[in-house]
């Protein structure tokens, strides 16, 4: 099993076709003070499975900003199965409007994804104070 991306973008989605389009990623966002809120993002995260690997599978995901709680944490289950005529390895993808996140402070947020009783370190937001932008979306 491997992650094969994980961002935080705008706006997503997987076509008829299997085809995942992902519209402005970021990386940063930045706040006139805080803490502040984000009002909407779009995490996606997609997920590789080995060929023996069949059935639930729970996940974890934590926005962690170093302090005492998650900024944000989903708890879910994805169920793999084989592909159709075995012809690419199973996938799982996620695509998972965020709303009303609230950042605490200033810094980065590290993403950490566990699935299978492995940690993953996946994206990371930078909130930076400024006395001008909006992180409103």
């Amino acid at each position: 099993m491997r992650i094969l991306t994980a961002h935080f973008c705008e706006e997503a989605h997987l076509d008829e076709a299997g085809k995942l389009h992902i519209h402005g990623i970021f990386f940063d966002r930045a706040a006139p003070g805080f803490p502040a809120q984000q009002d909407h993002m779009v995490l996606v995260l997609v997920v590789e499975w080995d060929p023996e690997d069949q059935g639930r599978y729970r996940f974890r995901l934590d926005l962690d900003g170093g302090g005492d709680q998650p900024s944000f944490t989903v708890d879910g289950h994805t169920d793999v199965g084989r592909s159709p005529g075995d012809l690419a390895p199973p996938r799982t993808f996620l695509i998972m409007p965020i709303e009303e996140t609230v950042f605490p402070h200033p810094g980065p947020y590290r993403l950490m994804i566990r699935i299978k009783g492995e940690t993953f370190a996946g994206p990371t937001l930078n909130l930076m104070e400024t006395g001008e932008a909006s992180m409103g979306s």
